[in-house]
């Protein structure tokens, strides 16, 4: 094996076959908030069986290989598709990049809104995608220092939520055993009562459960006022408190790792391996010790919610970087050509694809179509995930070789441009 450079055509192949890998690994994870009822991302929404459950192995095996790192994944190439488009000799000016983001946060709103995609990443994608721009020319050393400030900051923020979530757990625990003096009653009071405000989602009773089944299997107008609180809650929420740092965090990796060679087909056979081993190697180990301690707890909240561990950024991250590796590996060693080929085209359609899973969602799980959220347990959603992914592998090459750029890359670029792209057809990725 040899440790030159990787041709130029292999290195836009491991670029794209990354992005698609991404794309469709989200998917593990967006099923849930698509398919189950609205906390479920965060808490498998059941106890503990005495025997291993489909739903039970389902769930762990997705914490372990997909939560977090896949939608890390994307945010590395991100920052790095951010350098592509702003450095270099083609590099674009700052009113076609701010145009660019600016047209990805309206497709970002229209699937928060009228998709009903409550997750939706693509908002926080905009904002990161703007906020980068000044460090186009940041040394690789200036950004992974960056990086590193932010996840510190990023697990601080984690720590410091979980502690008072605690002393809130631990408050409500108090006040239901009556004990605790009065000149403490206040105190405790307002602290259980952020408890009660966190846990609720996770306890719902039936008359709760039935009532976000009834307006999200409904119709349209009733999924949609039912969305919109969720949305507004993670645009003004959820984005600022964790999304945001967690793409920032990897964006700027992704930039380094983009000015270090590593995400142009440069690295070396030893580093492809060391990514690969090393990375899968960290991420196997924190995640599968996460999941087992979760178990062991009989799957409380505090130990399932992903924000909530200290470790949540060293595993994602390690699964990420294994995940960079293998690819690249893959490609290195001519195996799985194939596969590969197919998983680039996926990564060309990249926005063509993440905003089909929200319409392919629409009309299977809420009431503008079939209405069958919360039908299908979550073992049974991966066979749904299967066959999407199954349909997107034999699509996009087919796409491909009659278009240049997929339906909404080309809206795209020709919102972002503000002319016609070319039409040609480019044929097989390369």
């Amino acid at each position: 094996m040899s440790d030159t450079p990787t041709p130029p055509a292999e290195r836009i192949l491991l670029l794209d076959a990354l992005r698609g890998l991404a794309v469709l690994g989200i998917l593990l994870m967006n099923i849930i908030g698509f398919g189950l009822l609205s906390p479920s991302y965060s808490h498998p929404g059941f106890d503990v069986p005495i025997a291993l459950s489909p739903d039970l192995l389902a769930w762990a095996t997705v914490e372990v290989i997909g939560e977090g790192c896949m939608r890390g994944l994307f945010s590395l190439l991100f920052g790095a598709s951010l350098l592509l488009f702003t450095t270099g000799e083609g590099a674009k000016d700052a009113a076609v990049h701010y145009r660019r983001m600016g047209w990805l946060l309206v497709f970002g709103l229209i699937d928060a809104y009228l998709l009903l995609w409550f997750g939706d990443i693509l908002v926080c994608y905009a904002i990161c995608g703007a906020l980068l721009y000044p460090l186009r020319e940041a040394r690789a050393g200036t950004l992974l220092v960056l990086a590193l400030l932010v996840a510190l900051l990023s697990t601080a923020l984690y720590g410091a939520l979980q502690l008072m979530l605690q002393a809130a757990r631990d408050a409500q625990e108090t006040l239901a055993a009556g004990s605790g003096s009065a000149e403490l009653a206040p105190a405790i009071q307002s602290a259980a009562a952020g408890w009660r405000e966190f846990s609720a989602p996770y306890l719902a009773g039936p008359e709760a459960v039935q009532d976000e089944l009834d307006r999200r299997q409904g119709s349209y107008t009733s999924a949609f006022a039912w969305n919109l609180p969720q949305v507004n809650s993670m645009l003004f929420f959820v984005n600022p408190v964790f999304l945001l740092w967690d793409a920032l965090m990897m964006m700027l990796l992704g930039m380094a790792l983009y000015r270090l060679g590593t995400l142009r087909g440069r690295a070396s056979a030893g580093t492809v391996r060391w990514l690969m081993l090393g990375g899968f190697g960290v991420g196997l180990t924190v995640n599968g010790w996460e999941v087992t301690r979760a178990i062991n707890s009989g799957l409380d909240i505090m130990s399932t919610f992903g924000q909530l561990q200290w470790s949540y950024h060293l595993g994602r991250l390690g699964m990420a970087l294994g995940y960079l590796g293998l690819v690249a590996w893959l490609l290195r060693r001519g195996c799985l050509n194939a596969l590969t080929r197919r998983l680039a085209a996926v990564g060309r359609m990249a926005l063509s694809h993440y905003l089909l899973h929200s319409v392919v969602a629409l009309f299977l799980f809420t009431g503008a179509g079939l209405g069958l959220v919360g039908e299908l347990g979550r073992a049974q959603l991966y066979a749904v995930v299967l066959a999407l992914w199954m349909l997107q592998l034999w699509l996009s090459p087919w796409w491909l070789a009659r278009h240049r750029f997929g339906p909404l890359e080309y809206l795209w670029r020709l919102l972002t441009y503000l002319r016609i792209p070319e039409r040609e057809a480019a044929g097989p990725p390369s």
